[in-house]
């Protein structure tokens, strides 16, 4: 069922309540896994997720991807090395090394991907399928109409939603 916006009106007008929402979501996604030691931080996650998928990608392909500086990209990547998750492998350095998992990197992602769907399905318990559907579909308009390229461009998870 489509909604008409009556002329003149905002389309956020709970722009507010919403915007408060993702906040509490994102602050709940960043900070909330530190409660467990070997916990991923979501930079992190994103970044083991992006090597998993793309075993031999270089760090100016993340950034590429990613769309962040080379520079944040290393300062992750050099915390994922030094704790044994991640192995530059040698290549020419002005192309950078080929990144791959190591066994504790594909360990540690893991745990961490079924926390996280362990945590999703905690707060999708009781919910109809329909509504999940629904729910689903709102997020992505909503994705879209905040970052209309997301529409346009491949998914650069390749469908996984492990990260």
């Amino acid at each position: 069922m489509q909604h008409k916006l009556r002329a003149g009106a905002p389309a956020g007008a709970g722009a507010a309540e919403v915007y408060d929402e993702f906040v509490h979501l994102v602050r709940f996604l960043t900070a909330g896994e530190r409660a467990h030691d070997d916990a991923l931080s979501l930079a992190q996650h994103s970044l083991l997720g992006y090597i998993a998928r793309n075993p031999g990608c270089r760090a100016t392909d993340i950034s590429d991807v990613f769309g962040v500086n080379r520079s944040t990209v290393s300062r992750q990547l050099r915390s994922c090395i030094d704790a044994g998750w991640v192995e530059a492998n040698s290549g020419p350095a002005r192309l950078g090394h080929p990144l791959h998992l190591t066994e504790a990197g594909t360990t540690v992602l893991t745990e961490t991907v079924a926390r996280r769907h362990g945590e999703v399905r905690a707060g999708l318990a009781g919910w109809g399928e329909d509504d999940i559907e629904r729910f689903t579909r709102l997020l992505r308009r909503f994705r879209c109409g905040v970052d209309p390229a997301s529409a346009r461009t491949p998914d650069q998870n390749n469908g996984d939603l492990s990260a």
